[in-house]
C-alpha cells in the first residue's frame, strides 16, 4: 500500500507541467525585425509587433486594405548590439518580447557593409528566433522598408515571405546563409528589398517594396549587389531557377516569343589539367511557349528550333553577364565553384583553398546548354494575324 501511494505521489509531481507556462496574452509577438546602423557604436533594432485586438471582435472580420485597421505596430530601440537593444526595447513594451514567430530578418545596407556576423550570432544562439526565417538586405534603412502597410497581405513580414515563396529571386533562410558561409568560398548572396514612394493620379503618395536584386557578401560584409537581370543569371548558375519567363527575339523575325521553363537542371563539371582550372556549366531545360508575337507557326519543328536556339543564347548571355561581374568585378564565388572543385579534386583543393580568391577569377568557364520546347501552346498558328501571313516553313 505504501509503495502504491509513493508511486501516485511521484506521478503527481510529473504531471505538474504548467507551473512555468506563459500565456499568449502576456507575449509581444514579433513578426519581423530590422537591424540598422544607428551610429558608429550602436545599432537600431526595429521590430514589427502583432496587434492581437486588431483581429478580435465580431461579425464582419478584418479586411485587407485601406479600410482595415493596422494589424502590426513598429517599436525601435538603440543598443551596442541586438541583445542590448532588445533589453532596452523591453522597457517600452508591457508584454514579454517573443521571437518564435518572426518570419523575416532585415538588415539595413549600412550595417550589412559593416558586417552582420555578430547579429547572426544572436539570432542563431538565442533559443527563440526561427532558423527557417528569411533574410533580406534593405537598400537604405531597414526600418523604412519594414514600416509599410501592404495592400494585399496582413503585414510586411507576410509580404516578404510571399516574395520568398515565389522564387522569382534569391530565397535565403538563416540556415541557408550559415551553410553558405561555412562553404569553401566563404561568400553569400542575400536578396535585396528596396523601399520606394510614388505619387498616383490623386496626388496620394503610394509606398511600396520591390525586389531589385541580390546583395553579395564576402564572409559577413556586403561588397556589392546584382541587378534583377544579373540575379536571373545567378539563379541559372546555382540551379535555382523556379519561375522565369524567357522572352527572346528570333533572328530575322519581328516580334518576341516568351517561353516558361517547366523543368531545369544545372550541373557543374570541374576539371584541372596542366595547372589550368576549368568549369563546364551544363544546363538542361524544357519549356513551353506562353506567347508568340512573331508570324512563325511553331508547330513546324524547324521553326521551333529557331526559338530554341534563341532561348539557349539568352540563357548563356545572362550567365556570362553574371559570371563576368562575379569573377572580375567582385571576385567572389557565390556559384558553388569551390565546392565542386573540392569534391572532384580534394588534394589539389587543399593546396589551393588558401588563395581561391586569386584562382576563381582565372577559372575558364565553358557552357553547354540544351533548351527543348515541349509545348508550343494550345494553338499552332499565331493568333491575331491573317492566316495567309503566317510562316509555316
Amino acid at each position: 500500500m505504501r509503495a502504491k501511494w509513493l508511486w501516485i505521489g511521484l506521478c503527481a509531481l510529473l504531471l505538474g507541467g504548467c507551473w512555468d507556462r506563459t500565456e499568449v496574452n502576456d507575449l509581444a509577438i514579433i513578426t519581423a525585425a530590422a537591424i540598422d546602423q544607428a551610429d558608429e557604436e550602436h545599432v537600431l533594432l526595429s521590430v514589427q509587433l502583432f496587434i492581437p485586438r486588431a483581429v478580435g471582435g465580431g461579425g464582419g472580420g478584418v479586411g485587407v486594405g485601406a479600410g482595415a485597421g493596422k494589424l502590426t505596430m513598429m517599436r525601435s530601440s538603440k543598443g551596442v548590439n541586438i541583445a542590448d537593444a532588445m533589453s532596452k526595447l523591453q522597457t517600452k513594451i508591457p508584454r514579454r518580447i517573443f521571437w518564435g514567430h518572426c518570419k523575416v530578418y532585415l538588415f539595413g545596407e549600412e550595417v550589412a557593409k559593416k558586417g552582420i556576423a555578430d547579429h547572426i550570432d544572436f539570432l542563431v544562439r538565442h533559443p527563440e528566433p526561427r532558423n527557417r526565417s528569411y533574410l533580406y538586405i534593405s537598400k537604405g534603412k531597414g526600418r523604412d522598408t519594414l514600416d509599410i502597410t501592404p495592400t494585399l497581405e496582413r503585414s510586411t513580414a507576410e509580404s516578404f515571405r510571399e516574395f520568398a515563396d515565389l522564387h522569382i529571386g534569391m530565397s535565403v533562410t538563416l540556415v541557408d546563409y550559415r551553410n553558405m558561409l561555412r562553404g569553401e568560398a566563404e561568400a553569400a548572396a542575400i536578396p535585396m528589398m528596396e523601399y520606394g514612394k510614388k505619387v498616383d493620379k490623386s496626388d496620394e503618395i503610394q509606398e511600396k517594396n520591390v525586389l531589385p536584386g541580390t546583395a553579395i557578401l564576402k564572409r559577413d560584409k556586403m561588397i556589392g549587389s546584382l541587378t534583377t537581370m544579373e540575379t536571373r543569371g545567378l539563379l541559372w548558375l546555382r540551379n535555382e531557377v523556379m519561375r522565369a519567363a524567357i522572352s527572346v527575339r528570333v533572328k530575322g523575325e519581328e516580334g518576341i516569343v516568351s517561353v516558361n521553363p517547366i523543368r531545369t537542371k544545372t550541373k557543374l563539371y570541374p576539371a584541372i589539367q596542366n595547372g589550368k582550372w576549368t568549369m563546364l556549366v551544363d544546363v538542361d531545360t524544357e519549356g513551353e511557349v506562353v506567347e508568340n508575337g512573331t508570324r512563325l507557326n511553331l508547330i513546324n519543328p524547324e521553326l521551333l528550333a529557331l526559338v530554341e536556339s534563341a532561348v539557349r543564347d539568352d540563357i548563356e548571355q545572362r550567365m556570362r553577364m553574371t559570371l563576368d561581374i562575379l569573377q572580375h568585378k567582385w571576385k567572389v564565388d557565390v556559384i558553388n565553384f569551390a565546392s565542386a572543385f573540392h569534391r572532384s579534386y580534394p588534394k589539389e583543393w587543399e593546396q589551393a583553398k588558401s588563395h581561391w580568391n586569386e584562382i576563381f577569377p582565372q577559372v575558364e568557364v565553358r557552357m553547354q546548354i540544351s533548351a527543348d520546347i515541349r509545348r508550343p501552346g494550345l494553338i499552332s498558328a499565331p493568333a491575331g494575324i491573317p492566316l495567309q501571313e503566317v510562316k509555316n516553313h
